[in-house]
């Protein structure tokens, strides 16, 4: 983590207005340059749900929404929680946990699903005492104590991604271990402290204290009689059969997770994202060996730090989860820039079928930024479709349509940040530590849903905007509201009340989670992977345009982090993930205990491809990493088509976002893609015809992304022709002259707001 820098402070600033600046007349109202949100919904509007299952010192913080473990604190009877590899649950009688096992589930689309499921557990409780309600105790980056304290008598569970271990810590009394129907235990001669059992295809071990006695109180019953002042015990599920590992996880049983924390640095000259992972931990006893971990196989793929250091693999929803014996780990990702936008196509017949396709869409431009829906979603969906719409028609010099278009834009944007609309309007909601906006869409304020999503379309757009007009972006202006959409989604500072740290994403998965409650009994999940990435572009342009290094490097972490995770399960181009049972070539919907081809609202084909591709803008060229598997999707859309309709369905209209899928196809084969566009065919409601043409065409001018070469600046991208020619470009968002150099030689000299492309 970098130091304080303006954004955070910014922050600061604006919590110190909101608690002292206003006349208890307008209490309701706070001011951030000239915008305004509101302290209270208005009327009949919903608040945010009561984070209220936390304890005391977990509610002096936001809440952490949208996290693997958040249903537990919205529910008195929370879901499962998918940590990797187990999964647990807290119930009335202790905590549940178990190790998910594979299973192939058929579906009414003739496909299957791939799940991992919460069953035949292990139950943890105590003798003494009855477990109270559960609480969210403690959350670092990726583990957290759950709390089931009653009275004076303490009880509390650390679970952590990656850990295959359950650490339980009681006050006093002895533990109750509850087997499944059927579990036999394994004689272990050598240490008495360990009760290992074989549950069907499961194997667990449990490690008490030295001095425990393990009571056989009936055929699936033990009891842990713990020696005085020696309230602590493990449990762990084992990924084999082997003495080896059991004696390995008895090396690494007794030192507990007490935090976990992720920090990252950027090398923009070798675009490269470096993270390192840092557990820390207690040792209850014996010596210390530090904490046993699983890695993802976005942390050991490739990872030459990791050589002859792993040891047995865990077989999950996830693919293999490899354990390493450390205390710290680092990873990289790597990021490979974009430009705001890209320059104008220069053919002839191409520059003459713009003209045309703009006509259209500059007579429609204000029926286009509010097609479907009126909240958050749809506006800023509609916002970012024009400032695409901005960008084709800048660039092509047509200056009369920028300014119609820019001045459409800013109007807009003060109609929903002025709270002066009867309609539209944000709320900070301090019990929960969140902006929210109405009227609501998608579950956004009661549930929490998709936050990401949609103000990752609001900053891109204000991003946009001011690139043009800095000073009407200025924060004393309309660009404080910015710093509160930021903040919401991805606040940089643990531990603080008015926004949880980084709420949307996941540290150690390295994606984001949509669900804001985490509702259902697969877990939390994730559909529109790219309309993620999406969000972390527009953190890196916004921090570009204000010129704040530690946001940009804030951003570049989380976008790449986002694409490599996307890589692995969304699209698993190192097939390493998928079961061999999944008939599909990239998963639509992941959930922490299972895969699926499908969406939240159709189950046709083509939108369920369309979602993770969605929206296609100059930030999108990591799609064309993998020429050979962007053939390979597109590929089976004419047999799933085929089966749905053999189900009695029709896609409607029946090209419905073919701009989406030749876009797609362009950043393999840009001749390929622009045959396949259909100029006045269907287009998605985030598109225009205009900024799909001018993408096909500038992609057939100069190449696909070539992804190899990297720049020492964020707003860059390099494309490849077939005859080995390529194309830099490079965006300088601030106000002196730079010099960009690229790593295969090239430097570009870019003035103050401008694109330069090589010649």
């Amino acid at each position: 983590m970098r130091a304080m820098n303006g954004w955070f402070l910014a922050l600061g600033w604006l919590g110190f207005l909101s608690t002292v600046a206003l006349p208890a007349a307008h209490g309701q109202a706070v001011k951030v340059g000239a915008a305004t949100y509101f302290l209270a919904p208005r009327g009949g509007d919903a608040r945010p749900p009561a984070a209220a299952h936390r304890t005391p010192d977990m509610q002096r913080r936001a809440a952490p929404t949208n996290q693997w473990y958040s249903a537990l604190v919205f529910s008195a009877t929370p879901e499962v929680l998918y940590a990797q590899p187990l999964s647990v649950k807290a119930t009335p009688a202790g905590l549940e946990m178990a190790l998910p096992l594979k299973q192939v589930v058929p579906t009414e689309r003739r496909d299957v699903e791939i799940h991992y499921p919460h069953a035949d557990p292990l139950l943890l409780a105590p003798v003494a005492f009855e477990p109270g309600p559960a609480q969210l105790a403690q959350a670092s980056d990726w583990a957290i104590d759950i709390g089931m304290s009653r009275g004076t008598d303490e009880l509390r569970y650390t679970v952590a991604h990656g850990s295959p271990f359950v650490s339980m810590q009681i006050g006093r009394g002895d533990v109750r271990v509850r087997l499944p129907a059927g579990a036999e235990r394994i004689e272990v001669p050598d240490d008495p402290r360990i009760l290992a059992v074989q549950a069907g295809a499961r194997r667990y071990a449990l490690f008490g204290p030295t001095g425990v006695r393990w009571e056989s109180v009936g055929p699936t019953e033990w009891i842990a009689r713990l020696p005085a002042g020696k309230g602590y015990l493990a449990a762990a599920a084992l990924p084999d059969r082997e003495p080896a590992t059991l004696a390995l996880f008895a090396r690494h049983a007794y030192a507990f997770i007490t935090d976990t924390r992720a920090s990252w640095q950027v090398d923009l000259a070798q675009g490269r994202v470096t993270t390192t992972f840092t557990l820390t931990s207690r040792t209850m006893e014996g010596p210390d060996a530090g904490p046993l971990v699983s890695l993802y196989p976005h942390h050991w793929h490739d990872n030459a730090t990791l050589d002859g250091r792993l040891g047995p693999a865990f077989n999950t929803v996830r693919g293999p989860l490899k354990l390493l014996a450390a205390s710290t780990f680092t990873t990289r990702a790597s990021y490979n820039g974009f430009v705001p936008f890209w320059p104008a196509v220069t053919d002839a017949q191409g520059a003459a079928d713009l003209r045309d396709v703009m006509k259209s869409d500059l007579r429609n431009a204000r029926r286009m930024m509010l097609e479907i829906g009126n909240g958050p979603y749809w506006q800023g969906k509609g916002l970012q479709r024009i400032t695409k719409l901005l960008d084709v028609a800048e660039q092509q010099g047509d200056v009369a349509a920028s300014e119609q278009l820019l001045k459409l834009l800013k109007g807009r944007v003060e109609d929903w940040f002025s709270g002066s609309s009867a309609k539209t309007y944000f709320h900070h909601d301090r019990a929960l530590g969140t902006l929210v906006a109405y009227p609501e869409e998608y579950f956004s304020v009661v549930q929490m849903n998709d936050h990401h999503f949609h103000y990752g379309y609001w900053i891109r757009a204000m991003a946009d905007i001011a690139l043009r007009d800095p000073a009407w972006a200025a924060k004393d202006r309309w660009g404080g509201m910015v710093d509160l959409l930021m903040a919401d989604i991805a606040h940089p500072v643990r531990g603080q009340a008015d926004f949880p740290y980084l709420r949307n994403f996941d540290v150690y998965e390295g994606h984001s989670w949509a669900s804001g409650i985490g509702l259902g009994a697969s877990g939390n999940n994730q559909e529109s992977s790219s309309e993620a990435v999406n969000a972390w572009a527009a953190l890196i342009q916004w921090a570009e345009v204000t010129g704040d290094t530690a946001l940009r490097d804030l951003g570049i972490y989380l976008y790449a982090s986002e694409v490599q995770a996307i890589e692995h399960y969304w699209f698993d181009l190192h097939r390493l993930v998928f079961a061999p049972e999944y008939p599909h070539v990239e998963v639509s919907m992941l959930f922490g205990a299972k895969y699926a081809h499908n969406t939240w609202w159709t189950d046709e084909p083509r939108q369920i491809k369309g979602i993770n591709l969605l929206p296609l803008t100059t930030a999108s060229t990591y799609m064309g990493r993998d020429p050979a598997f962007v053939a390979r999707s597109l590929a089976t859309l004419p047999s799933d088509t085929a089966v749905f309709r053999a189900r009695g369905k029709r896609a409607d209209p029946p090209d419905i976002w073919q701009d989406i899928f030749a876009k797609y196809l362009a950043l393999a084969d840009p001749v390929a893609g622009l045959k396949a566009w259909e100029r006045w065919g269907s287009v998605e409601l985030g598109d225009t015809r205009s900024h799909a043409l001018h993408w096909l065409l500038s992609l057939k001018a100069m190449g696909p992304p070539d992804l190899s070469v990297h720049a020492d600046t964020a707003l860059y991208a390099v494309f490849r022709r077939a005859d080995g020619q390529r194309t830099h470009l490079a965006y300088n968002a601030g106000a002196a002259p730079i010099t960009v150099r690229f790593t295969d030689g090239t430097s570009l000299q870019v003035l103050p707001r401008t694109l330069a492309r090589s010649r």
